[in-house]
């Protein structure tokens, strides 16, 4: 199903799914019972773009926490339960947005519906979470391992169980290291199941593997027209999973907004820091919200014609450099000035 024709779930006032902009999410990594903490980290995510936040739930006192956290953020937050049911049903009575949920280790049918019941009293939706880590010894035996096409069973079953319970306010999630093995599962489950599907790389890696691994894996299931909601884990920051999930949608045309910043790789024409520049522009601009292109050139022979389609750029020199508008000069600048003078420019376009 792809993402314009599944279902449309609200979680707060954020809406997952239907022709709705695919929703940009991360993980607090505090303990959910340092309230101050975990407030402290959704605002600087918040900051950064991010519009969903989970948050993990092992105790009471965790699910407890949930209803002062949610007095003290603006994005909606979900509750992360593993095993136990009983901490699903605190996490939705403190006000939980959502609840992420395997019912395959929550226990029984008993409990499982248990928790269903919790949710359909408030309308709390509940994402089915399974993970080919976790993937049930019968899986593994039927399709000789783990397969793609256990892994989506192993959801569908659980899907049909809560359906069978009266309730369809769900959002489905299937995860895998396995980029290929993921991409793969998303196309089957996509032509079985019109609730929104939750799309990310589960234990991806570091800032380097685990960016590449995301982008070649949510980039392929995205450009597909699968998906509703993305998370990039990295083993890193939170904050910087907002800001590789929002290059991916950027760089697949999903979502707009937001500075797309090009630079060239270097070469020996190269009489500038190009490499510590570009980085210092990536940063200035990384909170920006405005559909624009900025170029950081390495030489000012070819660097405003070759990065003409940008919106504003600059291009080192020697001592000095030049700040350029779709590929025409508008001065040279003393290389010490020379961010601040783009800084200066970026903020007149977006005015203007």
């Amino acid at each position: 199903m792809h993402r314009e024709h599944t279902k449309a779930v609200s979680v707060g006032d954020v809406v997952i799914g239907g022709k709705n902009n695919v929703v940009i999410q991360s993980m607090t990594n505090t303990k959910t019972e340092d309230v101050e903490a975990t407030v402290k980290q959704i605002a600087r995510l918040e900051a950064a773009g991010c519009e969903l936040v989970r948050c993990t739930v092992p105790t009471l006192e965790a699910a407890r926490a949930l209803g002062e956290i949610k007095k003290r953020v603006h994005i909606p937050v979900v509750a992360d339960i593993h095993f136990d049911y009983r901490l699903a049903i605190a996490a939705i009575e403190n006000g939980a947005d959502k609840i992420r949920i395997n019912p395959g280790n929550i226990g029984s049918k008993e409990r499982v519906k248990a928790v269903v019941d919790a949710a359909k009293e408030r309308n709390v939706p509940i994402r089915i979470g399974v993970n080919s880590g976790s993937l049930e010894k019968e899986m593994i035996e039927k399709y000789g391992g783990v397969t793609a096409e256990g892994i989506t069973e192993s959801a569908m079953d659980k899907v049909r169980l809560i359906e069978s319970m009266g309730y369809d306010n769900l959002v489905v999630s299937i995860k895998s290291s396995d980029v290929l093995m993921s991409v793969e599962a998303h196309k089957i489950i996509a032509k079985m199941t019109d609730h929104p599907i939750h799309v990310g790389i589960t234990e991806a890696g570091t800032i380097i593997s685990g960016n590449i691994k995301s982008a070649i894996g949510i980039g392929l299931i995205l450009s597909e027209g699968i998906g509703d909601t993305v998370r990039v884990s990295l083993t890193d920051d939170p904050v910087q999973e907002i800001y590789s999930a929002k290059l991916i949608l950027r760089t697949l045309g999903i979502r707009k907004s937001g500075v797309t910043v090009v630079s060239c790789p270097t070469c020996g024409r190269t009489n500038i820091d190009i490499i510590s520049l570009a980085g210092q522009v990536e940063n200035m601009v990384k909170d920006i919200d405005a559909d624009i292109k900025v170029a950081v050139m390495g030489c000012v022979v070819n660097g405003p014609g070759e990065a003409k389609e940008a919106d504003i750029g600059i291009a080192g020199g020697i001592g000095e450099g030049l700040l350029f508008r779709k590929g025409e000069i508008l001065k040279k600048v003393p290389e010490d000035q020379l961010l601040s003078s783009l800084k200066e420019e970026i903020d007149r376009i977006i005015i203007s």
